[in-house]
């Protein structure tokens, strides 16, 4: 006839898949899971997207400043950006955007 497991090493089994199974949830699905990992790895890589398209942009602002400075005046850019800003176009122009 097989042995029965007493009360307690029932007890010290369940207990201890129970704590097995919240330690192997937490790992996947906690604060620090697996999943959040991933979450937060994806979301690294579109911020770091918009950090380099912001860059381009920051450089090509930095360049027209340049462009525009008492150092170095670039005649035609301020020509195009006194028409621009003042809405003002001669009738043989061709706009192009």
């Amino acid at each position: 006839m097989p042995q029965r497991l007493s009360i307690g090493a029932t007890v010290f089994i369940v207990l201890t898949c129970a704590l097995g199974l919240y330690f192997a949830f937490a790992a996947v699905q906690g604060p620090s899971g697996i999943l959040r990992r991933i979450q937060i790895e994806a979301e690294t890589q579109e911020l770091e997207q918009q950090r380099d398209a912001l860059r381009a942009e920051v450089g090509q602002m930095q360049n027209l400043t340049r462009r525009l400075s008492d150092d170095y005046l670039d005649l035609d850019l301020l020509d195009e950006r006194a028409r621009e800003v003042l809405g003002l176009v001669r009738a043989d122009e061709i706009i192009l955007r």
